[in-house]
């Protein structure tokens, strides 16, 4: 029992010390909320952001680069709300209010594009099978 114990520390700390080093050389968040509220940025120069996608642009995208945008765009718009939030209740003004809109638009275009793809499927159920995945969205 004491070996196990022993060991499974010394194993447990040696794979800690291994992730907490990988974790600072590739410059990755330790903590996942993090990941919900922007990096400090100086204020000396204003960053521009782009734009919302375009539908056009998004029927070129296969269903697997669909799918990553749209857990990326999710990601951006918890951030971009918890920010608002946290901002809102500390009384401050939320510096780019335009992102949220730019976010929302685009996802709801990859919805409009799906929806568009089920439409043109032959399959019944397969179509139908893909409007009840798209509407879970």
């Amino acid at each position: 029992m004491f070996t196990t114990r022993f060991f499974g520390r010394t194993l447990f700390a040696a794979v800690k010390s291994e992730t907490s080093a990988a974790a600072a050389a590739t410059g990755y968040a330790r903590n996942p909320l993090e990941e919900f509220f922007q990096a400090d940025r100086s204020q000396d120069k204003p960053v521009g952001y782009g734009r919302s996608w375009k539908a056009s642009e998004l029927r070129l995208k296969s269903w697997d680069d669909l799918h990553k945008l749209w857990y990326v765009l999710l990601k951006e718009k918890n951030m971009l709300m918890t920010q608002r939030q946290m901002l809102h209740s500390q009384n401050l003004k939320f510096s780019n209010p335009e992102r949220l809109p730019k976010v929302r638009k685009s996802m709801c275009r990859i919805k409009q594009v799906l929806n568009e793809r089920a439409i043109e499927e032959p399959d019944a159920r397969r179509s139908a099978e893909m409007r009840r995945m798209i509407n879970g969205l």
